[in-house]
């Protein structure tokens, strides 16, 4: 038999992390896009993209989306336990707007406390504010009601309503499917001609990969939440992204470093 050569852990060489950043995602159960967009716009090298799941029940609706509240902790509690993290993203627009930022981060940081925390809404704000853009055209592909509460969040930040598009979809699953071209053209009809930007709301949408050809048609900037959630997580690791693809948003600078 072979001997083995027992060497002490002590006299490998470690780093502090395996990868130098770690960024977490709360996604619901049913989202298809989430994982795809920050696997494009965050990941690399020095930031890692660490995924859970919360339980989530169609149609979306303001009830359904509450519901989700008292799951969070748990779920945000599954992700590296015992590692630390450089922010935690619940990736869910219309219930960031729904269940509100403070109760979200409340939420989460009862599971992984001290982890700053970014919502989708909330960065869609900063984004916008960082922008310049103060009068804004929105679309969502959501039901009327469920638009309501993200309109009223956008007024609540200050934000001027020049238009508002819902597509009527009430599962996130087929909101996903939406084509990339039906997206364009949706966003350049959403877009009214006193508007300053576009806010396009839902991470289920497949929008933030044809940013770029939308502002090419509308000739403003165009905001939309997995973009957004992406440019705010990588302020928070200090890491700059940029790209002919990633819009206007992604020529700022990140809004805030670790």
């Amino acid at each position: 038999m072979t001997a083995i050569r027992g060497i002490s852990p002590d006299a490998v060489e470690c780093d502090a992390r395996p990868v130098a950043r770690r960024i977490g995602l709360i996604l619901l159960e049913t989202d298809h896009t989430t994982e795809t967009d920050f696997a494009r716009l965050v990941a690399s090298d020095d930031v890692g993209v660490y995924a859970t799941r919360v339980e989530y029940a169609n149609p979306t609706t303001p009830e359904n989306l509450l519901a989700m509240r008292p799951r969070l902790a748990a779920a945000a509690a599954m992700i590296l336990p015992g590692s630390d993290l450089d922010a935690v993203c619940f990736a869910c627009s219309s219930a960031s707007a729904v269940i509100g930022d403070d109760a979200v981060t409340e939420a989460i940081c009862a599971g992984k406390p001290g982890v700053p925390v970014v919502t989708p809404a909330l960065a869609a704000a900063r984004a916008l504010d960082a922008l310049g853009s103060r009068r804004i055209a929105v679309l969502t592909p959501y039901l009327a009601e469920t638009t309501r509460p993200v309109l009223a969040y956008m007024e609540e930040k200050g934000f001027a309503l020049s238009g508002v598009t819902c597509l009527g979809f009430d599962d996130d699953r087929e909101m996903a499917r939406i084509s990339k071209a039906a997206l364009v053209e949706q966003a350049v009809a959403a877009t009214s001609d006193d508007a300053e930007a576009l806010f396009i709301s839902c991470t289920a949408l497949r929008a933030a990969s044809v940013v770029a050809e939308i502002e090419a048609r509308i000739g403003r900037p165009v905001v939309t939440s997995n973009q957004a959630t992406a440019w705010e997580c990588l302020g928070l690791c200090g890491v700059a992204a940029a790209g002919p693809d990633l819009g206007r948003l992604f020529s700022l600078p990140m809004p805030r470093a670790a």
